[in-house]
């Protein structure tokens, strides 16, 4: 069952010009869906015509069977936390919380039965009464997700709700954030430009570029198979290099690259707009990860740039087909700048897409 529908959605600004351009999405009961992409790409434009805080130009937004293109956000039983968390300072933790609930006319003590139950899903029990101003960053971003689940929304939407935390905090509050879900089976859509947040926490994304949905799939499927080259250049760490297609041979495609050499892969190993016609101009996809130093190497090159990280060094390789990224063990080899290498790639793991 689709608990939100899209259609055709475009919303026009008068200096930015079209920020969302035709967006059609389906989300299923259940799921965690997140719109992913760079700044700028309408991502948060689309949350927030879906809260009924913008209204599109044109295309209709669905909840359930029920349009609500129209109706105030108060109407649409939907839970929001925004970046900020938009908390209000001189109220206690529960009457923030509770404050849906006086809106929608609650009683008194369903409220505060339901504002306890909120609190404890957030790790927050007995709390009710501390200020907000006195709670560390990562407990008023769970005060904001309390407030949002306590009405009971049909659908929860966060807006970038982790940027304001640190690094530790970030991943500790993604856990929470996981663990929250799963408990309460809330369908949620979560507005990220950070791919690990995604990448991490969902079951389906969308990539996002100039208000267009450039892919939509589960999370292995974006990163393996990327559906153009914006998605294959903007997920992980990922080299497209510039190839032509040399041959096809039944179920398998030759490529080959500006220096000369050929890798061989499966026909199938590409992006739906690929056209597999010899001298066709392509983009080869090949992860840091896919590639690794081999004196079989297609590539030749030195290394240029060395950045240790722990249990692994990701590393810029000048070669003879541009720079490439790679990521190497730790326990493998310890590359020095300057020092010649020859890269071979993974053939399973490259993917083809349309040229620049």
């Amino acid at each position: 069952m689709n608990v939100l529908t899209l259609e055709g959605l475009t919303r026009t600004f008068q200096r930015a010009g079209t920020v969302v351009d035709g967006l059609s999405l389906k989300v299923e009961e259940g799921e965690f869906f997140t719109l992913l992409g760079p700044s700028g790409c309408g991502k948060s434009t689309v949350l927030r015509m879906i809260a009924g805080f913008e209204t599109p130009d044109s295309g209709r937004i669905l909840l359930g069977a029920r349009d609500v293109t129209h109706d105030p956000p108060h109407r649409r039983g939907i839970g929001m936390v925004f970046q900020n968390y938009a908390l209000f300072p001189h109220l206690s933790v529960g009457q923030n919380v509770s404050f849906g609930l006086e809106v929608r006319g609650v009683s008194r003590s369903e409220a505060a039965r339901r504002v306890d139950a909120a609190l404890a899903e957030v790790s927050l029990a007995g709390h009710a009464r501390a200020r907000v101003d006195q709670l560390s960053g990562g407990q008023q971003q769970r005060v904001a997700l309390a407030r949002a689940l306590v009405i009971r929304p049909a659908l929860l939407l966060l807006d970038e709700p982790l940027s304001n935390l640190d690094a530790k905090l970030r991943d500790e509050t993604r856990a929470a954030l996981r663990a929250l879900h799963h408990s309460t089976g809330v369908t949620t859509v979560y507005v990220t430009h950070d791919q690990a947040e995604a990448m991490g926490m969902s079951g389906r994304i969308a990539v996002m570029n100039r208000g267009r949905a450039q892919q939509v799939g589960p999370p292995v499927e974006i990163y393996e198979r990327p559906a153009n080259r914006f998605v294959a250049g903007f997920i992980g760490r990922n080299n497209v290099v510039d190839a032509v297609i040399a041959g096809v041979d039944g179920d398998r495609v030759t490529v080959r690259f500006a220096n000369g050499s050929e890798m061989s892969m499966g026909s199938e190993q590409r992006a739906p707009a690929v056209e597999l016609r010899a001298g066709s101009r392509v983009g080869v996809c090949l992860r840091a990860e896919s590639l690794r130093p081999s004196s079989q190497g297609l590539f030749s090159g030195v290394f240029a740039d060395v950045e240790y990280s722990g249990a692994s060094r990701s590393c810029l390789v000048e070669t003879d087909v541009g720079p490439l990224r790679i990521e190497i063990s730790t326990s493998s080899g310890h590359p020095s700048l300057g020092e010649p290498v020859r890269l071979a790639p993974s053939e399973s793991a490259a993917q083809l897409v349309g040229p620049e």
